[in-house]
């Protein structure tokens, strides 16, 4: 067992949040909690109290439920039910409080509320084993990153028809055994666009001289979320350097950009009222990578992918700009281009213009138009009641529309256990249709 082993095991911030003993302790603290703050002997302690903090509970979930769900409207699906859940759980521990402090001195009073914490920690780490946002506390931290390599080499090495880049490469002595993670800004020049600064991974080969022309893979979050989502829950970085390490340090350049401006803005990867996504990731995003990288050139060698919201998008892309992206990873997709409900798509992107939300709209294009030159691959959670229907419908509107399609179910939900493995058991597929390996 190596140093860096020991380390790991025994740094906290390593230890696994969504299995194992850490979990598994503060949901048993989290319920001793909640029991504690319901259970007393006090003589005022009677039914009507704990009838009270329950009504209470439960009209403060559906107040948040309204809000959220009604009045805000972050979500187009809606809140989960399991988050939902926990939320009840956690408010009904704050009613709890409010009943029984009054009866408590002073001292108990903090130790109440202490317990009031627990809870919700426990139903926030519940919440957080749901999605699998943060499988470590590391992964809540800033990623690393590194300083952009920039400038041209002199002399490359680039596929040829019917031979891919890894048969005609050779790595040179003293190649790094890991890529670079670097902050980049991808500006909105053409479409105005303003997005949050992203990700770009070079592997360890585009440090080689000469250095080898690699395809490009595009990358997008969902929604809620961000670009440093794909590095920390994601284990980007990992999943690229693993594959470089297996093909003399190739790996196709990765860059994550953000589609909708903010965590919870929804700007529908369309040209719309509400904003020009479409033109931001179809030209100004591949004209930054061609200006500031050293890539395969041609909408071969760039590809489209994301995860929810991101996954829609990369499919919106692929078939509103087919000239741009030949290849296309679907993760967890929506059916269509949502802000919540159909009609409400229409009204507030297009001013109630059905034609012209079917001109761009994925399953009308698709149905009107052949994509033979296409790649896609559909993946979603076996478990996933929200989008799995949606997805299956896409898989056989882009067959219907010969495209070559693939279609795949991981075990698990609408969560980064599907997310993360979509990407790494994919990537070999990536790397095959961009003409990376055979």
């Amino acid at each position: 067992m190596t140093t860096l082993t020991l380390v790991a095991r025994w740094n906290p911030i390593d230890w696994p949040l969504t299995h194992g003993p850490v979990p598994c302790t503060v949901l048993a603290a989290g319920w001793a909690a909640l029991a504690l703050l319901a259970i007393s002997r006090h003589e005022r302690w009677r039914a009507p109290r704990m009838i009270g903090a329950l009504l209470l509970g439960a009209l403060l979930t559906v107040l948040v439920k309204f809000v959220v769900d009604d009045w805000w409207h972050p979500f187009p699906e809606g809140t989960p039910d399991f988050v939902l859940r926990w939320t009840a759980v956690a408010l009904f521990a704050l009613s709890l409080l409010c009943f029984r402090a009054p009866l408590l001195p002073a001292r108990r009073r903090f130790l109440a509320a202490g317990g009031l914490l627990l809870v919700v920690l426990m139903a926030a780490s519940q919440v957080n084993r749901g999605f699998d946002q943060y499988p470590t506390a590391r992964a809540m931290l800033a990623p690393h990153t590194d300083e952009l390599t920039t400038g041209r080499a002199a002399a490359t090495v680039q596929g040829a028809p019917g031979r891919p880049l890894a048969e005609l490469w050779h790595a040179p002595a003293g190649l790094p055994d890991k890529g670079t993670l670097s902050t980049v800004t991808v500006p909105g020049t053409r479409s105005g666009f303003d997005p949050r600064p992203g990700y770009v991974y070079l592997p360890p080969a585009y440090r080689a001289n000469p250095r080898p022309l690699l395809p490009v893979v595009v990358l997008m979050p969902g929604q809620p979320g961000a670009p440093e989502d794909w590095v920390n829950s994601g284990a980007l970085r990992e999943s690229l350097d693993a594959f470089a390490a297996r093909h003399q340090g190739l790996a196709p350049i990765v860059l994550v950009v953000d589609e909708t401006g903010g965590n919870f803005a929804n700007p529908l990867c369309m040209d719309s009222r509400i904003a020009r996504s479409q033109t931001y990731l179809g030209v100004d995003v591949p004209d930054w990578i061609h200006r500031n990288l050293q890539t395969a050139t041609g909408r071969g060698a760039l590809a489209i992918g994301g995860l929810s919201l991101g996954g829609t998008c990369a499919l919106q892309l692929a078939v509103n700009a087919p000239d741009v992206y030949g290849t296309f990873l679907d993760i967890s997709g929506q059916e269509e281009p949502t802000l919540g409900t159909h009609q409400e798509t229409v009204d507030q992107a297009f001013g109630g213009d059905e034609a012209a939300f079917d001109a761009v709209d994925p399953v009308h294009l698709m149905a009107g138009r052949k994509y033979p030159d296409t790649a896609a691959m559909i993946v979603v959670g076996a478990n996933d009641p929200w989008f799995r229907p949606g997805q299956e419908k896409i898989h056989a509107a882009a067959q219907a529309a010969g495209m070559k399609v693939g279609y795949q179910t991981i075990p698990g939900g609408h969560s980064w256990t599907v997310f993360r493995q979509a990407f790494e058991q994919n990537l070999p597929w990536l790397a095959q249709q961009t003409g990376l390996i055979r």
